[in-house]
């Protein structure tokens, strides 16, 4: 079953690059009495998710914390390694980059891809969500591009 408006979040834990190396971080410390701007994609360094939907949330952070967000946050079926370079090598140093390495809070939101045919494996459909004290107020799903999901989408509606 895939989540929706009106939901609360399940349960999870992310994985995050500490100063100390990999740790984890749960869902309730990512948006328990936060207003929470998640955005996920199929793949760190991936073409369109490298071009052109990170940026639009670089580009678009400050507008959107003037918002009244707390945190913007991007999730990846990537393991934390991969997570970390590409928050780096993307300038997204205000973005909370969470690898979700085996795909499983994805797939318990009931939104995983399966990139099997790519040789990909498990990854993330693309979607933004808006989450606030870890229940989903906004959800817009890509079915193609980025249309939905993109930092000016979710700023139309916040």
């Amino acid at each position: 079953m895939t989540i929706k408006v009106g939901d609360k979040l399940p349960e999870g834990v992310f994985t995050i690059m500490g100063s100390e190396g990999p740790t984890g971080l749960t869902t309730t410390e990512v948006f328990a009495g936060k207003k929470v701007v998640l955005f996920a994609v199929p793949g760190a360094f991936t073409p369109t998710c490298s071009v052109a939907h990170m940026p639009g949330f670089v580009v678009k952070y400050d507008e959107i914390m003037a918002k009244g967000v707390d945190t913007v946050a991007c999730v990846s079926v990537n393991d934390v390694f991969v997570m970390d370079a590409w928050g780096k090598s993307s300038n997204a140093e205000n973005l909370l980059m969470l690898a979700d390495g085996n795909g499983t809070y994805v797939t318990s939101l009931g939104l995983e891809l399966d990139g099997t045919g790519f040789g990909m494996g498990v990854r993330s459909k693309r979607f933004a969500m808006v989450v606030n004290d870890g229940t989903v107020e906004l959800l817009n799903v890509d079915e193609s591009g980025f249309e939905v999901s993109s930092a000016e989408a979710v700023l139309e509606t916040l």
